[in-house]
């Protein structure tokens, strides 16, 4: 029977996918002391990669975009961490976001809006936390947005 988050992303037409596996030699999570530290999840729709660069192939809207898909990718972890009860997220502390985009593309933040205006209209303010929104130069696999977070579980 699904929780109360599980419902309300229902109610947002969002379904979490399974949690990905590693794609290299670390884990998808870490739980110390409270907290769950969740590896870069990257830019990824119905098992394909969400490739792009900020400002030269990839519209800000569609970068957004992505950094959703991330935020949702999160949220597998977090479940998977939490041995499958998402309720027991009592709030998400930190995301940081790499954003692939071109030397002259400034507008990082509102792409990785995107991801956090997602976690607080699921979440209400257990989705409110800290950030960084950074530009990189590429990116694995090219995709367009990958993001890494802390999140404290009850």
């Amino acid at each position: 029977m699904p929780g109360e988050i599980e419902r309300r992303l229902a109610e947002l037409g969002v379904t979490l996918p399974a949690a990905a596996a590693p794609a290299a030699n670390y884990v998808s999570y870490v739980e110390a002391a409270g907290l769950v530290y969740v590896s870069g999840q990257v830019s990824m729709a119905n098992g394909e990669l969400v490739k792009g660069k900020l400002g030269d192939t990839m519209e800000l809207a569609e970068g957004a975009a992505a950094a959703r898909l991330c935020a949702i990718a999160l949220l597998s972890q977090v479940k998977a961490a939490a041995g499958g009860d998402l309720d027991r997220l009592k709030r998400v502390v930190k995301l940081t976001a790499f954003v692939n985009s071109t030397p002259d593309f400034g507008d990082q933040p509102a792409v990785v809006n995107g991801a956090s205006d997602f976690l607080v209209e699921a979440l209400g303010d257990k989705g409110r936390h800290a950030r960084s929104a950074v530009s990189a130069a590429s990116l694995p696999f090219g995709v367009a947005v990958e993001i890494e977070g802390i999140f404290e579980l009850a």
